[in-house]
């Protein structure tokens, strides 16, 4: 397995990014790139002014993890937030999440979220809460092919704010989104 290379999803969510951290008085806060890869939301995030040492990047591949410290990023292993400790809360949570529904050719933990296309975006969502500081905010990016209409529904139920940011038709059918969430 390597590691997750920056695509259009990437490019996309990292603009975002740049947009929120950009909008910010205040550079000084606590981030968490979720399934970061290759490191490209923590990149965006430091070439936006936040310091390095204020980024927590987190991935279930363990290749990832040693790219991540070989670029001097703080990575740690962890399936979500299993190995998050509870007392880590963050400001900005970013999370290009796996969003394509598992097949037989692809059952991947980068790229599948398991058979509806959204079981990890949803667990995701559910185990985010506890970990956001007050007025922290989630940049969560996900496809049409995840269902959106059920992430939404959860979203809603688990009493997330929700506002799309943006959209991007990548053809084939396919739009991606990327959603702020923030605590009720």
């Amino acid at each position: 397995m390597t590691v997750y290379p920056p695509s259009e999803d990437s490019f996309l969510l990292a603009s975002e990014v740049k947009n929120y951290i950009s909008s910010l008085k205040d550079k000084k806060i606590k981030i968490l790139d979720m399934g970061s890869g290759s490191g490209i939301q923590a990149l965006a995030a430091i070439a936006s002014g936040i310091k390095k040492e204020n980024i927590l990047c987190a991935d279930i591949q363990p290749e990832a993890i040693t790219y991540l410290k070989k670029q001097g990023l703080k990575a740690l292993h962890s399936d979500l937030f299993s190995k998050i400790p509870k007392s880590h809360n963050f400001n900005l949570i970013v999370f290009n999440a796996p969003y394509l529904p598992e097949n037989k050719y692809d059952k991947k933990p980068d790229t599948t979220a398991g058979k509806r296309g959204n079981e990890v975006i949803i667990r995701f969502l559910k185990e985010a809460k506890q970990h956001l500081k007050e007025k922290g905010i989630i940049l969560l990016l996900f496809s049409s092919l995840s269902r959106p209409e059920e992430i939404l529904k959860e979203a809603k139920k688990l009493k997330y704010q929700v506002e799309k940011l943006t959209e991007e038709n990548i053809g084939m059918m396919e739009v991606l989104y990327v959603y702020k969430f923030s605590k009720n």
